[in-house]
Order: structure tokens, then C-alpha cells, then sequence
């Protein structure tokens, strides 16, 4: 279907499913919710025999753009390194699918949008979401595509939180799957500065107990702070160091009071002002609450995470970084040593980076070498053709 997402009035590129009243989307907190709409993109062709789709999940600020110009920004699509031709996730290959969340801000329904019941934004009387509900409407958007089993499922980050639980929830329905710089369940500290950045945004006074919308205004200091908050845990000490060190602002002594004397400092509240303009403050309270509920061995499990993969035969590869603090490796040895003990199919790689958590959305060769591989093997035991001569080598 041609597109009719939104993000207030502007109209954006790319698809949209809608859910009415007849076929509401049930959630996990027992809502039937209805109408919804679920923005998504596509890249390449789906096959005759359509076993050649791959679903992106996208981290918690990101959107259903992973490989074209970001409609509002004009930014590169956030995973234009992995997603082309003759790249890992080969637009000649492949079909790709990339779902903007529920909740989100980017075209599907979200606390933004216009409630039916009063007609006036949703605001908090939206209902809480899950990293399960997420997955339940990405599963829509593939079943209203005809597909019945994913070639493959991949993300980082809250992304690889959406392709484990698609994994638990759907086993038959995910061939393979790829969880990148994740973990299985939020760790109390990530719930901690998630909580930081949720009481900035609160406590700003132009978020009007999140009816900000009919005020015409918005909570732009709050979010930007809980952006920068949030954005310091997604780099590491290193790279910080290589990219500012201690140099100073546009000035050559300090200014003994408190502007951005450091270019750290700068930097942050660049980050934090340019957040306010693509993303959508109640939606960050929204998401943030399900990437904090997410809990796999207690959702499938009874408390056991390999109880959760139980019987599981997709092809599981996961990568982590070393210098990523927020979803550490151990995070995803817990997921390996689940998995094994599940008997699942399991590989793991820990790439060597001081790039921090945000290593999986740079240019690290290694990462892409690894899922190329991984991506050929399960092309070879899905019966697809192998990729041609035309196309790139990984990570060049």
C-alpha cells in the first residue's frame, strides 16, 4: 500500500498497514488497541516463493529508514554501511522489511496520535507498550506481506531485544536471527538512566503532564537533556578521549563559568537540541518503559532463559562489542550459554572495538565480515542462491 504515514502533518515515504476496529492489535497490558497504523519500509524484491525476507528491528531512537536519506533530517539512513547492494543485508538478495515500532514517533501509531475516544492526542493515555507488542506488529506488517517464515530477523540494541523475543515467540516463523549488542532481559542501571532521562522530561514545565500537544508546546529542554544523558552510555571512555580529549569550546583559556567551555560539552547539547526536532518526547517515556520491561526468561521462561528457547531451531548468531558498557558481552554469553543449553543453534562473535555500544551502527569490518558469513551459511541452508559476482565484499 502506497504511503499515509505521518509525523505530525508531514507525509513520509514508504508503506503503512492499518488495524481497525475489526483487528485490533492486543497488547500485553490487555488492551485491544485499534485503529493502528504501523509504518514500514521495503528494500529489494521479494522472491515467487518469498523466503528471501529479512526483518530489521531498530534501536530506540531509530525509524524505519535504515538504508535512504531520513525524510525529516536528510541524514544517511542509519544502517547504510550494512544495507545495499552487494552489502551484508544485499538489496539484491534480499527483501527487507524495516518496521517503525509501535509507540514511536515515525509514522505508526504512537502516544502523538489522535485518540478515537476523545479526539484529542493520545498524551498518557496511551497505553504502555512492550517489547512484545513491538514484534506482535512487525509479525502483522509480515503476515499482511504474505510471508510465512523470515529468512531472517536482525537488529541491535532494543532492535536485538525485538528479533529474542521474536525468536522465543514465533519460533517456526524466524529461520535465522541476528541479535547485535543486546541483552535478554534490562539491567537495573540501564533502567536507572532510563528513569533519568524519563524525569527530565517530566520535570521540564512545557511538558504539561504530557498534553503538551494541545498547549502547542513542547518539553524541547527535557528531552534534550535526557538525550544527552542517554547518549554519553552509547560511547565509551576511548572514544570520548579520541574525539575531544579536554580541547576547549571556540576559546583558548576557560571561561570560569558554566557554557560549554568543552567540546564535549558542545557536542552534547548538540546532540540534545537536535534530538528535539525528529523525535517525539512522550514517545521516548514509551519506549523507554519497554525496553525496561523487556524480560525474556520471565516472559517465556518462568525465570529459566533457556527454558524460553526451549526447542528453538533458528540459527542464532549474536555479536557484542568490548568496549560496550550499556549491553555488555556477558550480557550476550548469558543468551549463548541459554541457548546452548536449550540446544539451539548457536554461534557468537566479541568484536574488538573501543567504539562503544554504538560500534554496531559504525564502519567495524569485522562485524561485517562475521554477518556476512553467517548470512551466506543460512542462505545455503535456506536453499537461496548465493550471492553474484557483481557484488561488494563485506565491510570494503
Amino acid at each position: 500500500m502506497p504511503v499515509a504515514a505521518r509525523n505530525g502533518d508531514r507525509p513520509l515515504p514508504g508503506h503503512a498497514l492499518r488495524l481497525d476496529a475489526s483487528d485490533p492489535l492486543p497488547l500485553d497490558c490487555g488492551v485491544d488497541l485499534a485503529p493502528v497504523t504501523l509504518a514500514y519500509q521495503t528494500y529489494g524484491q521479494l522472491n515467487a516463493d518469498k523466503s528471501n525476507a529479512i526483518l530489521i528491528c531498530h534501536a530506540l531512537t531509530g525509524d524505519q529508514f535504515p538504508a535512504e536519506d531520513h525524510p525529516l533530517t536528510g541524514k544517511s539512513g542509519w544502517w547504510e554501511t550494512l544495507v545495499g547492494p552487494g552489502l551484508p543485508l544485499d538489496t539484491d538478495r534480499f527483501f527487507l522489511i524495516c518496521v517503525n515500532v509501535l509507540g514511536g514517533c515515525m509514522g505508526s501509531t504512537g502516544p502523538a496520535d489522535l485518540n478515537p475516544a476523545t479526539g484529542q492526542p493520545y498524551g498518557l493515555a496511551f497505553p504502555v507498550i512492550t517489547i512484545g507488542d513491538m514484534v506482535r506488529g512487525c509479525m502483522r506488517v509480515v503476515d499482511h506481506l504474505g510471508i510465512g517464515q523470515l529468512f531472517c530477523a536482525i537488529g541491535g540494541s532494543m532492535g536485538g531485544m525485538q528479533v529474542l523475543k521474536a525468536v522465543a515467540a514465533y519460533p517456526d516463523r524466524v529461520f535465522s536471527a541476528i541479535p547485535i549488542a543486546t541483552a535478554a532481559h534490562h539491567t537495573a542501571q540501564n533502567i536507572a538512566f532510563h528513569e533519568v532521562g524519563r524525569q527530565a522530561i517530566m520535570a521540564d514545565p512545557d511538558w504539561c503532564n504530557g498534553d503538551y500537544q494541545l498547549y502547542d508546546k513542547l518539553p524541547r529542554r527535557g528531552l534534550a537533556v535526557a538525550r544527552m544523558t542517554a547518549h554519553i552510555t552509547y560511547l565509551s571512555e576511548p572514544a570520548l578521549h579520541r574525539k575531544f580529549g579536554r580541547s576547549l569550546q571556540d576559546r583558548d583559556k576557560l571561561n570560569y563559568g558554566f557554557d560549554a567551555d568543552f567540546q564535549v560539552e558542545s557536542y552534547l547539547r548538540h546532540q540534545g537540541s537536535t534530538f528535539v526536532d525528529r523525535f517525539d518526547a512522550n514517545s521516548y517515556l514509551y519506549i523507554t518503559r519497554a525496553m525496561d520491561y523487556f524480560d525474556l526468561a520471565t516472559e517465556h521462561g518462568e525465570g529459566s532463559l533457556a527454558r524460553a528457547f526451549m526447542g528453538c531451531k533458528t540459527r542464532m548468531c549474536l555479536v557484542s562489542f568490548t568496549s560496550d558498557w550499556l549491553f555488555p558481552t556477558s550480557e550476550s554469553r548469558a543468551i549463548v550459554h541459554a541457548l546452548n543449553a536449550a540446544g539451539a543453534p548457536v554461534s557468537f562473535v566479541e568484536i574488538e572495538s573501543d567504539k562503544g555500544h554504538d560500534a554496531f551502527l559504525l564502519d567495524e569490518p569485522e562485524m561485517f565480515r562475521t554477518l556476512q558469513g553467517f548470512i551466506d551459511g543460512a542462505a545455503r541452508a535456506r536453499g537461496l542462491p548465493p550471492k553474484g559476482p557483481a557484488g561488494r565484499d563485506a565491510g570494503t
